[in-house]
């Protein structure tokens, strides 16, 4: 992990265009001693980028404004040695292969909270062929199964109904584990 030296060192810019998410994640970097600030778009951050370049930046793919891509290009052309992660609830293999090319560090899957983004950021300082560190916290298995229904759901478009036969349960049972809050870990 990393140490508190090494963190204060940071300037951290989320851009997501999820509001709570994207100041959940500010205030999060900030209570470890990042220099954290937020963009709600593509537009919002190249410009927050060009008046102070930050040193890591966590994007999310999909935003009203802008392609997460165009928003790590447009972040790599100010300043190369920004260090991107690409977040995203909509995987698949050829946006990360495309995100990796055009400069991100790495390519995480929504939800990811920030030790997950730090880790991915760690990762980048390995050299190539490391492993990792073992992770130290494994998800429980209400935890495991809430990211599962919550990226099934995101892959139906936010169709319970769909989603619900796609998981073998009943519509209400899925309305009813939706209707809680997620499990912490």
């Amino acid at each position: 992990m990393t140490s508190q030296a090494e963190v204060g060192a940071h300037s951290v810019l989320v851009v997501d265009d999820d509001d709570t998410f994207r100041e959940r994640l500010v205030r999060a970097f900030r209570d470890r001693g990042f220099e954290a600030r937020g963009a709600g778009g593509g537009a919002a951050a190249l410009a927050s980028a060009r008046s102070d370049s930050p040193e890591w930046a966590v994007v999310d793919l999909r935003m009203p404004d802008a392609s997460g891509l165009d928003v790590v290009r447009g972040l790599k052309e100010v300043d190369p040695g920004t260090r991107v992660v690409v977040l995203t609830g909509y995987g698949s293999i050829a946006t990360a292969v495309e995100a990796i090319r055009l400069g991100a560090t790495h390519y995480l899957t929504k939800p990811a909270d920030v030790d997950d983004i730090l880790a991915a950021f760690a990762r980048a300082d390995l050299p190539p062929g490391e492993a990792p560190p073992p992770a130290e916290v494994v998800p429980s298995l209400a935890r495991a199964e809430w990211e599962h229904i919550q990226r099934v759901l995101a892959d139906c478009g936010g169709n319970v109904s769909q989603a619900a036969r796609l998981l073998g349960l009943h519509r209400r049972s899925l309305q009813r584990k939706l209707s809680k809050y997620p499990v912490a870990r």
